[in-house]
C-alpha cells in the first residue's frame, strides 16, 4: 500500500509559486491527522501541528515549520473540493480493502443537493463514493426509500432507517405489527431523578406478516426486522388536597426498519 501522503501528491496546488512557504503534502497530512484526533477549527489544527512537530518531522519535510491557522484556512478555501474528495476516498477505500474491515477506516463524503431537489436524490450519489462495506448505515425518515435501501445492500452494508408517513402504508403496517405480532426481544431502561421516572423501551419484531407485500419488499430491500422505540415518562405531583398522584405522559413510539445479518 502507498503512504498516505502519496494519494495527494497529484492534487492541483491552488497557490502561486511565491506563496508556497509550506509543502502541499505537509499541509494536507497535518490537517487530516488533526481532524482524526478531534480538531474542529483551523486554530485546533495549528495547535495540533505544533504539539506534534517533533514527531511529524519523522514523516514530513516542514521546511518552514508548522503552518499557521490562516495558512491552513487559505489553502483549503482555494483547493478544489472534488479533487481532494476523490484523493481522500481513494485512500480510505484502499485501507478498507486491505484490512477487509479488520481496521476501522474513515469514510468521508459530501454531495451538494440541487436547488430544486432534496436529499433523496443526493443520498444514492453519496453512497456511490463511500466505502461502506461491512458498515451499519443509519438515515432519518427522508432516506427511508426502497431504492436507497437496495443501494446500501448492493454496497455490502446493513442499515437502520427511520419510518414515518412518507412511505405509504409502511408506518401503518409497522403500527399493526407492534399491535398484533409477538416481539422476538425487548429491552427496557429506567431513569429516576428530579421527581420523575422515565422508561425507555425498545422492541424487536421479526414477524413481517402484517407488512403489505412483505416478500417483495424483503426481496429488494432486505428488510428483516422492525424496531419500535417508545418513551414513557411518569411524573409525580402533589394535588391541592395533599394527596399525591402519578401522572403518566406517553410519547408516541417511533419505528425503524432494520437489516442486520
Amino acid at each position: 500500500m502507498q503512504t498516505p501522503i502519496s494519494y495527494f501528491t497529484d492534487l492541483t496546488d491552488p497557490r502561486v509559486e511565491r506563496t508556497k512557504a509550506h509543502l502541499m503534502e505537509d499541509i494536507i497530512f497535518i490537517t487530516i491527522a488533526a481532524v482524526i484526533c478531534g480538531a474542529e477549527t483551523w486554530n485546533d489544527i495549528e495547535n495540533y501541528g505544533k504539539s506534534k512537530e517533533s514527531r511529524l518531522r519523522q514523516y514530513l519535510q516542514l521546511p518552514n515549520g508548522i503552518p499557521t491557522h490562516d495558512t491552513f484556512n487559505r489553502f483549503f478555501s482555494a483547493l478544489d473540493p472534488d479533487e481532494f474528495e476523490q484523493a481522500f476516498l481513494s485512500w480510505t477505500k484502499d485501507i478498507s480493502e486491505l484490512t477487509d474491515g479488520d481496521v476501522v477506516s474513515l469514510s468521508l463524503g459530501q454531495v451538494k443537493v440541487d436547488e430544486k431537489s432534496n436529499e433523496i436524490t443526493a443520498i444514492p450519489k453519496l453512497l456511490d463514493v463511500l466505502a461502506v462495506k461491512g458498515c451499519f448505515v443509519t438515515i432519518d425518515a427522508m432516506g427511508c426509500q426502497r431504492e436507497i435501501a437496495a443501494r446500501i445492500i448492493e454496497k455490502g452494508a446493513d442499515y437502520l432507517l427511520a419510518v414515518k408517513g412518507n412511505q405509504g402504508r409502511l408506518e401503518a403496517d409497522a403500527e399493526r405489527t407492534v399491535r398484533f405480532a409477538k416481539p422476538s426481544s425487548e429491552w427496557i431502561e429506567e431513569d429516576f431523578g428530579h421527581g420523575r421516572i422515565e422508561q425507555r423501551k425498545c422492541t424487536l419484531y421479526q414477524d413481517l406478516s402484517f407488512i403489505e407485500n412483505a416478500e417483495a419488499v424483503s426481496a429488494r430491500t432486505g428488510v428483516l426486522k422492525i424496531i419500535c422505540i417508545g418513551n414513557w415518562m411518569f411524573h409525580s405531583m402533589k394535588m391541592i388536597a395533599g394527596k399525591e398522584r402519578a401522572m403518566q405522559l406517553k410519547i408516541f413510539p417511533r419505528f425503524v426498519v432494520l437489516r442486520l445479518i
